[in-house]
């Protein structure tokens, strides 16, 4: 893993340099993981941000977006942010992958295997420091941060310490007490968060001018259920259009 480690260090040192363009469709689920309703489709401009750590010490990335189109048109004035929207700035979850945050995670070799048609290992992880479970409310909206409470899969290129692949599940069920002002607009007193399942796809892009390939997200599947909260939602995010800032003011495309 430490392999693993140096190679996202350089990958968010050069990928801080990348834009790309995110469609994400958000489909409201029912219970039993069926649709309902119509889908919501937004367009963002994304980049990563690399902030490196002062004096060797740990360094943050995050994912900036920048909302471009709502169900194909430009965003109008009175278009609000939905409960389930990408937020503007949300962390990169390559992150936990960062040579200060081994510590955090016991990482297990299960075998060799393949994503398309590359070898993989496959590494499995779990999360040993558990954080305060918080919940948020914004109206009707619920934000809800589990740490520690996930574990998941990795497939990793065994030459390069590349991310090919990239699952993470929740470790069992968590209820959430909602507030009295929330519960008189029609919300449950206790909600449970029964599922939160991310899958990434990684694949090379390769980039001109100077010619470099970088591993880059391609597409991402989450699927969200909250009992109590009146359905889930299924999010598909994919990834296109990736173009690199040769210089300062300058976008070329790969």
């Amino acid at each position: 893993m430490v392999k693993v480690g140096a190679n996202v260090e350089r990958y968010y040192a050069t990928a801080q340099m990348v834009v790309a363009v995110e469609r994400v469709t958000l489909q409201p689920l029912r219970t039993d993981f069926s649709p309902v309703g119509f889908a919501r489709r937004l367009e963002f401009e994304m980049r990563i941000e690399w902030t490196p750590g002062e004096d060797g010490g740990p360094g943050a990335a995050t994912l900036r977006r920048h909302l471009t189109k709502v169900h194909g048109r430009a965003p109008r004035a009175n278009d609000k942010l939905g409960c389930s929207d990408p937020r503007s700035l949300s962390p990169d979850p390559l992150g936990m992958l960062l040579p200060h945050r081994s510590g955090d995670f016991v990482f297990t070799l299960v075998r060799m295997g393949q994503v398309g048609r590359r070898a993989a290992m496959m590494v499995d992880y779990r999360s040993i420091t558990k954080g305060e479970i918080r919940s948020s409310w914004h109206d009707d909206c619920v934000s809800v941060e589990l740490p520690g409470r996930s574990s998941g899969r990795l497939w990793i290129d065994p030459e390069t310490g590349g991310v090919l692949r990239m699952d993470e599940h929740l470790v069992g069920k968590f209820d959430i007490s909602v507030p009295f002002e929330n519960q008189r607009k029609g919300v449950a007193a206790r909600l449970t968060v029964e599922r939160a399942d991310t899958s990434t796809r990684y694949e090379e892009v390769t980039f001109l001018n100077p010619k470099e390939t970088l591993m880059m997200p391609l597409e991402v599947d989450t699927i969200q259920m909250i009992r109590g909260a009146g359905s889930g939602m299924r999010i598909h995010r994919v990834l296109t259009g990736f173009r690199r800032f040769a210089t300062e003011g300058l976008l070329r495309g790969n």
